[in-house]
Parts: C-alpha cells; sequence; structure tokens
C-alpha cells in the first residue's frame, strides 16, 4: 500500500515505525525538520519538509495515488483539512485525529463521510475505554475483548505462589483440561516468548491468555489471582481521560478525583454529577492518607506528566491500594514500567496507533491491538473463502515460529484452538504475532 503520514508526533512517529517493518510505500510530511530526520532513521520512508494543508506538498507526496492517508498531527483543524484536501485530490481512504469528544458522540450531527472522511479517532476516549475494562477485570494486566466477549485475551502476572509455576504448557493441559484457554505468550523479563508444549511459567512471568467468558474464574484461580469487586477508586488528574474514565464509572464505584488546577476542578464538579472532586496536589502523600487512599481498591494516575503517574501510582500500591494503573505517554518507559510494580498501564497514542493499524491491514481485519511493552500484535481477522487458512488444520498450516492462532469465534459460539482444529471460511481468528511474520499471517486468511 502506498501511505501517507501526516504529522511526525509520537502517533505518526510509531505508525512510520512499525509500518516501515512490512513492505508499504510510506510517505511522512511533518513541517518539522527535526522530527522528520528522527523518521529519517526508519528504513523505506520518504520525508516531506512542509505542511500538510498546503496543495503544492500534497501534490509533491503523489497524494492523488495514495492508499491511505493518515492524518495525525496535534491539531485537529490541520488534520480535518488535509484529511479533507487528501480525498478530493483522489485518495483512496483517509482517516482524521481528533481532540473533541463532540465529534465522536453518539449524538454527533455531523457525517464526516459526507465531508470525505472516512473514518475519525478520538485517542482519550479510546484510553478511556481500556482502563474501565482494566477496572472492571481486577486480576488483569491487559485485556482485550472479541466479539462482545466470547473471547478474550487476558494479561496476568504470575506470583511464585501460583498454582502454574514451574508446569509446562503440556501438563497445564493434562492438569487443566476443564478449563477453556491457551497460553498465546509469555513475558519474561524484556523476552517475549511464543511457547511450545514444553515451555514452563515461572515466577514473575506475565502471561497472556485467550480464554472463553466460563473459564474465566478459574483461570484466575490457578494463576494465583483473585477478580475481587471493587467499590473504591480514586482518579488522580482531571485530564480528559480522567473526566471520561469518571463518568463512564459513575454510579458503579464510589469516586474521587483529585485535580491541581483549581478552575478545571470547578468545571468537573459540575459535569461529574456522582464524583467527588478534590483540589489537591496527588503527589502529596498526606493529602492521599487525608482523602482515604487505605480505603481504595484501584488508583488511577492520568495526569499529563508520565513520571508523577508512575511515582503516585508506587506510593499507592506501598499504601495497600490493590490495583494501579498510570498513564505513561512516553514510550521509552513502558518496558520499563512492567519491572517496578505497576498492575497495568495506558498509553494513548499507542492505543490509537493500533486503532488506525487495522486501516494498514490486506483482507478483512476487524480487530489489531498491541500489548504494552511488547512489540508484537493481536489480530481479529475474517477468514476468506478458499484462503490458505481453509485448506488444512492448523497443525499442517506452516504458520511461523514467532506467530500464534488463538482462538476462533465461529457463529455464535467460540473455539480455543488446538493443533487439530479446522479453520472453515467466515470464521473470526485471533492472532498473535510478533513483527516480521505479519505479511505471512495475512496472506492465510486473504
Amino acid at each position: 500500500m502506498r501511505i501517507i503520514i501526516a504529522g511526525m508526533g509520537d502517533v505518526g512517529f510509531q505508525l512510520a515505525r512499525r509500518l516501515s517493518l512490512e513492505s508499504h510505500d510510506i510517505i511522512a510530511i511533518d513541517p518539522d525538520q527535526k522530527r522528520l530526520q528522527y523518521t529519517d532513521s526508519l528504513s523505506d520512508i520518504l520525508t516531506i519538509n512542509g505542511s500538510s494543508t498546503s496543495i503544492k506538498i500534497l501534490q509533491k507526496a503523489r497524494v492523488e495515488d495514495a492508499d491511505l492517508l493518515l492524518a495525525v498531527t496535534s491539531s485537529e483543524e490541520v488534520n480535518f483539512t488535509t484529511a479533507i484536501l487528501a480525498k478530493k485530490m483522489g485518495t483512496k481512504k483517509v482517516v482524521a485525529r481528533v481532540e473533541n469528544s463532540e465529534y465522536v458522540a453518539i449524538d454527533c450531527p455531523i457525517d464526516f463521510s459526507e465531508l470525505g472522511i472516512d473514518y475519525v479517532i478520538y485517542p482519550e476516549e479510546l484510553a478511556a475505554l481500556e482502563t474501565v475494562k482494566l477496572i472492571k477485570r481486577t486480576a488483569a494486566s491487559d485485556v482485550i475483548e472479541f466479539e462482545g466477549g466470547k473471547l478474550t485475551l487476558i494479561g496476568l502476572r504470575i506470583d511464585k505462589t501460583a498454582p502454574l509455576v514451574n508446569k509446562t504448557l503440556i501438563q497445564m493441559a493434562q492438569e487443566y483440561s476443564a478449563i477453556d484457554f491457551r497460553i498465546i505468550a509469555i513475558y519474561r523479563g524484556i523476552r517475549t516468548i511464543i511457547p511450545n508444549g514444553k515451555d514452563k511459567v515461572l515466577p514473575n512471568d506475565q502471561i497472556f491468555v485467550i480464554i472463553k467468558p466460563d473459564s474465566m474464574k478459574s483461570l484466575i484461580s490457578i494463576a494465583g489471582k483473585t477478580n475481587q469487586k471493587f467499590e473504591n477508586l480514586m482518579i488522580l488528574g482531571g485530564s480528559k481521560i480522567g473526566r471520561l474514565t469518571a463518568k463512564m464509572l459513575e454510579g458503579e464505584l464510589n469516586i474521587k478525583l483529585i485535580e491541581s488546577d483549581k478552575d478545571r476542578g470547578f468545571e468537573l464538579a459540575d459535569e461529574l454529577q456522582n464524583t467527588l472532586v478534590i483540589n489537591g496536589d496527588g503527589r502529596d502523600i498526606d493529602l492521599l492518607a487525608q482523602e482515604g487512599i487505605i480505603d481504595m481498591d484501584a488508583f488511577i494516575a492520568v495526569t499529563d506528566d508520565s513520571e508523577t503517574n508512575i511515582i503516585s501510582c508506587l506510593m499507592a500500591k506501598h499504601l495497600g491500594v490493590k490495583k494501579a494503573i498510570a498513564l505513561v505517554d512516553k514510550v521509552d518507559y513502558i518496558p520499563l514500567t512492567q519491572t517496578i510494580g505497576l498492575d497495568a498501564l495506558i498509553n494513548k497514542k499507542m492505543i490509537a496507533v493500533n486503532d488506525i493499524s487495522r486501516f494498514v491491514r490486506k483482507g478483512e481485519v476487524l480487530t489489531i491491538a498491541s500489548l504494552h511493552g511488547i512489540d508484537a500484535e493481536v489480530f481479529e481477522f475474517i477468514c476468506q473463502p478458499n484462503s490458505p487458512a481453509t485448506k488444512a488444520k492448523i497443525k499442517d498450516l506452516n504458520i511461523p515460529k514467532d506467530a500464534i492462532i488463538g482462538g476462533i469465534v465461529r457463529d455464535d459460539g467460540s473455539i480455543i484452538t488446538i493443533g487439530n482444529t479446522q479453520i472453515i471460511a467466515g470464521d473470526k481468528v485471533v492472532v498473535f504475532a510478533l513483527p516480521g511474520v505479519i505479511d505471512k499471517i495475512e496472506k492465510l486468511f486473504s
């Protein structure tokens, strides 16, 4: 595909980095030459210095030949203008990033497709939705649901006392045959392992498991966890993500939101009817104690500062909070946070990259996601008629060693796959893959 990326901020750069590993013709546009020099370190990317709202710049990028344009600058006005111009000039599909929640509201009166914009993405809302899922799955470090929860990919950190410890996957399959699950990845230290039957689960491993809903409780038990019901939540930061998360969980939890800016605090208090808004510095341990942090089940830090979020979550864990979730917008910090005791993290830019990336994939891709700190992707493909995947059982499909098929959603049911499973046309297939093998996997289902 010929793909133009307008804006080489964090979202644009991560898209370019990911797509540069694949066989796409990528053109990056940005008015900041320093950003483009950083992008030049990636292979096979053409960079153009200038504004993506300039017709001459778009012509230089041969926008009329582009299959996809991704307008992901930090300015939604620039993104809208770029997307509309590109579509009028011949780009097949355009995506625009926005910063205003009105544009993605259900009751929004504007049909953006009439303006030529195929898809509008609001990263803060996506991040809030992921945060809510993590709060509801209290034992999990990651949660990705497929087809309304018919299959779930869940991340769990393994304690040394967990029943799974030091058992191979073959032993688990024999001992826990009544539980329908499959471990599709193990994150150990800084290494991602696609496991085979002889691999063992060790203490402090983070495992990623495909599971059917009726087996979730049993899986959490053998992983040495408890899926408790949370009642009290503290949110640090009245950012867009903090506000949206509070709004989504009001009525389900008792929520306290700490915001350092007094004016923003008054606005939040007016908007959030069932949330107690407190003006103060969430890094102040005395303030946290006064506001009853020891009684909190969960703590979410979503200020604009990654360091503040990490430190305050570590303080919350030290004070006995069961689950702490940090917003970490510095991508370089993500591997670090996996090793210092945080239960889960969210990165709105990577969430946006995941959502946008599905427009790049060949064939029918319903879902694409990545696991925080792990350079890999999870896909949900619709298997096409007469595709290679339908020609043999999974064990005979010559699947690359850096990929694994975890489960299938078929009609109203779901299947945890084994070697003898036969994929049929129309199946929605969940696949986990490391970089470098994604093209081969796509061809299986096309």
